[in-house]
């Protein structure tokens, strides 16, 4: 049966998480047997991969959401990295209009130069599809300062589909992008109580669950406040009004998703019982 691992190399987002790194703004490798894919490649990407034992020339596939540094910062060297040096047409780049070509808000954040070295580039808007080998990836849309984030569902016969928010307020009909999905991993920016127009609070992230329905949730990418609140008690507090196991990612954080949901410490498989690995005290 295919396994997916999900690292969170960094757990960080937003301009003064970055500036002060806080929490790492490194974003997440999805490795599995043929894949070895890269979601937006903030700050710390390059260093906190090869730290971690994860050379960036194996990456075949590059996502990136959105046209903020928090997110693209590292989408170049890896590039370098994956297309061995600049002399090999090699792998997906699948990135939203913004970072590709530019709006009327940023961007473009990838040159020509190393737009042209990827065996395939896709522009990322919602509703198109594509293929990482075993992975059907589905590009959902999201609602933010730039008007081109998109996030990404990764589904498989196998394993089910899990799927990534990226940053995004609510809207009405963003839970049915992500409905049914094994594993929910949400960008929360805020905590509850402090709104901000185009990020997601915790209250935005327990209507998306509520809506999706997913079996287990994980939020990350966390702003200073929700950073100083207490991202695991901003998770609790998401559990309790869903009923939906939910954790929040640390640095660092291994899952690995097959025929059950597992968390890996040091790359090592440590199984755990579901009340386990949500880490509930009751």
């Amino acid at each position: 049966m295919m396994t997916l691992e999900i690292i969170f190399l960094g757990t960080g987002g937003g301009r003064f998480a970055t500036i002060t790194q806080k929490r790492r703004t490194a974003g997440i490798r999805i490795l599995g047997e043929k894949i070895n894919l890269h979601l937006d490649p903030g700050p710390g990407a390059l260093v906190y991969s090869v730290a971690s034992g994860l050379p960036p020339e194996k990456i075949n596939a590059l996502l990136v959401s959105h046209c903020h540094p928090d997110h693209y910062t590292d989408a170049e060297i890896f590039i370098e990295a994956m297309t061995r040096g600049m002399t090999k047409k090699r792998g997906i780049l699948a990135a939203a209009r913004s970072v590709l070509y530019g709006n009327e808000t940023c961007g473009p954040s990838i040159s020509r130069y190393h737009q042209q070295m990827p065996e395939k580039v896709i522009e990322a808007r919602p509703g198109v599809r594509f293929q990482v080998e075993d992975l059907n990836v589905v590009v959902t849309e999201a609602r933010h300062s730039d008007p081109d984030t998109v996030g990404f569902r990764f589904e498989n016969e196998d394993i089910g589909d899990i799927a990534y928010t990226s940053d995004t307020e609510y809207f009405e009909g963003i839970g049915k992008h992500y409905e049914g999905v094994r594993l929910l991993i949400l960008c929360v920016m805020r905590p509850a109580g402090k709104p901000w127009k185009g990020h997601m609070t915790t209250e935005d992230a327990i209507k998306i669950v509520e809506e999706a329905n997913p079996e287990n949730a994980i939020i990350t990418h966390f702003g200073m406040q929700m950073i100083f609140r207490g991202p695991r008690n901003e998770a609790k507090l998401i559990e309790s009004k869903t009923g939906v196991p939910t954790i929040a990612a640390n640095d660092g954080m291994h899952i690995r998703v097959g025929q059950e949901i597992e968390i890996l410490k040091n790359r090592q498989k440590a199984q755990l019982g579901l009340e386990e690995f949500f880490m509930r005290k009751k």
